[in-house]
């Protein structure tokens, strides 16, 4: 006669090692812990994001000057695809601060990070893809008005909010868009931390980004929302709250690396 089977089955190794088993909730922590680190020497961290606001605010009036106000909407949504390297010097201040090294403003602006050039290699990667994304947007506006000019800033939301064919394109542009972001987050959220960190190449790392975020689902879907209602909520205002909030969430995304990495 056979034993019983046990009432508990054993921990799978492969899962136990990726996943942390973290409520949602965690994500408002990453967001408090990167609030302290914003307020260790705050001018530097707001420095650096009054630096990246004037960065997209100099890319959004480039493409308004040439004539490529079509691709600014899908532009500004493909913040959250480049944010990661945008955030490595938010990224070395809580590094060092968890150290307890010094910082200055000249410690985040000349990153050295563990894996070196690799770096320039995964931000090569993203800004592709932020291409890939942008391309996909004028292909998808194509499919449903034509080839037909650009209505202009002060014509599109008529044409989209007021029209069926507006409706039916930003079900498909949001269907699109969502694959693109989330495809985006997944390999970007983590492998810039680990870059820092962690001598690895470029795609290893997006690698270990893209297995943590599926094997801590819950809780990177909570810091995602948390994100994209940030960046949103900062767009309605002209991108000006990014000053706070990127420096906010870079030195967050830190914290959300070392908690689902902690033997790193």
């Amino acid at each position: 006669m056979t034993d019983a089977l046990p009432d508990v089955l054993p921990p799978d190794p492969k899962r136990d090692a990726w996943a942390r088993n973290l409520s949602t909730e965690e994500g408002f922590h990453w967001l408090r812990l990167g609030w302290r680190d914003l307020m260790v020497s705050p001018v530097q961290s707001l420095c650096y994001g009054l630096f990246v606001w004037l960065l997209l605010c100099g890319a959004a009036w480039s493409l308004l000057a040439h004539g490529a106000d079509y691709i600014l909407f899908p532009a500004l949504s493909g913040i959250m695809v480049i944010g990661p390297i945008l955030a490595m010097g938010l990224y070395e201040k809580s590094r060092r601060l968890s150290l307890g090294l010094s910082v200055n403003l000249l410690d985040m602006i000349f990153v050295r990070p563990a894996s070196g050039y690799q770096v320039v290699f995964a931000g090569a990667l993203l800004c592709l893809l932020m291409m890939v994304w942008l391309r996909a947007a004028v292909i998808v506006y194509a499919l449903f008005f034509g080839l037909l000019p650009f209505p202009g800033l002060d014509h599109l939301l008529p044409a989209l909010l007021l029209s069926p064919t507006g409706w039916a394109m930003l079900v498909v542009g949001s269907a699109v868009g969502g694959l693109f972001a989330a495809f985006s987050f997944a390999i970007g959220a983590l492998s810039l931390p680990i870059l820092l960190q962690e001598h690895s190449d470029a795609l290893t790392a997006m690698g270990t980004s893209l297995v943590l975020v599926w094997h801590n689902l819950k809780v990177m879907l909570a810091w995602a929302a948390i994100v994209s209602v940030l960046f949103a909520l900062s767009a309605v205002f002209g991108l000006l709250p990014l000053i706070l909030v990127f420096p906010v969430l870079g030195h967050g995304t830190w914290h959300s690396y070392r908690e689902l990495r902690p033997l790193a």
